[in-house]
């Protein structure tokens, strides 16, 4: 049974370090992406505070998709050209939103968020997707956030059995309409 740690937020770096440690402890040897995009959002919107959305959108191939995720119901599926995810994946870099409501284009799949951070996953040199987090409180990510979910972004990406694809992108593609 996966015991996780109790985080003390008043130190981030620390925080962050335990909860990276308690990531690839729950991840193991497992290397099925749903499971461990499963376990990572959950641990994730478990042992950060003030979050409502935390997860994932796994790219297709055209657009992202909905991963596993904690929170409200979300958009199921987002363009390259539209958002926060949409730009983080595009861009491939990382994205901290103080404002949500200052960024242009932002998608609004909760009306409580004011505040986002957007982690591009890319392995093997393909985009595979993005991870997501979301907060009702502005300015609620920083760069430590930052720092801290691209580790444990990366956790999760070396953690897991990426699909081949023969244009590098995930095999989650949606097959052609008949």
């Amino acid at each position: 049974m996966f015991s996780p740690t109790t985080f003390d937020w008043t130190d981030k770096r620390v925080a962050y370090d335990a909860l990276v440690h308690d990531l690839t402890h729950l991840l193991g040897d497992e290397r099925d992406l749903v499971a461990n995009a499963s376990q990572a959002a959950a641990l994730v919107w478990h042992a950060l505070p003030d979050l409502n959305w935390a997860g994932f959108y796994f790219f297709d191939g055209a657009e992202l998709v909905v991963g596993p995720f904690q929170g409200l119901p979300a958009c199921t599926r987002i363009a390259l050209t539209r958002g926060v995810c949409g730009a983080a994946a595009s861009r491939r870099e990382s994205i901290v939103v103080p404002d949500v409501h200052a960024f242009p284009g932002h998608i609004a799949c909760d009306s409580r968020s004011r505040s986002e951070l957007v982690v591009p996953i890319v392995a093997g040199g393909a985009l595979r997707g993005v991870f997501d987090m979301d907060s009702p409180t502005p300015g609620r990510f920083d760069d430590a956030d930052r720092f801290g979910v691209e580790r444990l972004v990366a956790v999760f990406s070396a953690a897991t059995a990426w699909p081949p694809s023969p244009d590098g992108a995930s095999s989650l593609r949606r097959p052609p309409s008949p």
